[in-house]
């Protein structure tokens, strides 16, 4: 979001312009934060690693307050600003260029991993990094390249959203914790089920933002992620149980 705020400040960079930079300044830092830490701490307790990247959560959060303070800005108008209307229904332009580059983005994703040579390869470290090795694939040069690829497609998707919405250093922790139950109804690995997800949660969302308030949607959206992570536990307790 700040790399696009600085991009339209700096330059007048209309929403290309800032998309591609956001994207290509966090592939580079997805790389350079593997390199720098996680390529160190990934084999390491998990205590480590939770540790690690909440340190590194903090130290970027903080980073960001430290360089445009606590305030929220927002994008100047660019060329998506405005809405449509569509059976009777007024759409923001933002919003609705945001999803249709979300479902291309996450196609695309899918399509790299399952048809290429490279996506093989990040799925085949992924799976075992031994039997990898053993391969002749490089481990770090592919694990780098998942930390690149998926830091740009977050800077793509913060840019979009700086489109739509004000923002501060500490809007991360709303989108992250939204992303985290979408990634965890959709089955951690599967990209296609993370965009089915993506898109029943946006539904519920926009309904019950409708129905019961702005300010209630997140916590219905909690409530039946808490539900769903019951019945799933009750339902593999009860088929070990079983004699």
């Amino acid at each position: 979001m700040y790399v696009a705020l600085l991009v339209v400040v700096w330059i007048g960079g209309g929403p290309p312009i800032f998309i591609a930079a956001a994207a290509l300044s966090l592939f580079v830092l997805g790389i350079g934060i593997y390199l720098s830490l996680i390529r160190h701490v990934i084999r390491g307790p998990m205590l480590a690693q939770i540790l690690s990247t909440f340190g590194l959560a903090l130290l970027l959060r903080y980073t960001a307050f430290f360089i445009f303070s606590a305030n929220f800005v927002s994008l100047p108008q660019t060329s998506l600003a405005g809405t449509i209307k569509i059976g009777g229904i007024f759409l923001p332009i933002a919003q609705l260029v945001a999803g249709a580059v979300a479902i291309v983005l996450t196609v695309s994703l899918h399509l790299l991993l399952t048809r290429t040579t490279v996506g093989s390869k990040l799925l085949a470290v992924a799976e075992d990094r031994a039997a990898a090795m053993l391969m002749g694939i490089k481990p770090d040069r592919m694990q780098a390249l998942a930390w690149g690829l998926s830091a740009g497609a977050a800077g793509i998707a913060g840019a979009l959203l700086a489109t739509a919405y004000p923002w501060s250093p500490s809007v991360g922790e709303t989108f992250g914790l939204v992303a985290f139950v979408v990634v965890a109804l959709g089955g951690f690995g599967s990209v296609l089920g993370s965009l089915y997800a993506g898109l029943i949660i946006g539904l519920i969302q926009a309904v019950s933002a409708f129905w019961l308030g702005a300010i209630y949607k997140d916590i219905v959206v909690y409530g039946l992620f808490v539900a769903l992570l019951c019945c799933g536990r009750k339902v593999s307790w009860q088929a070990v149980s079983k004699p």
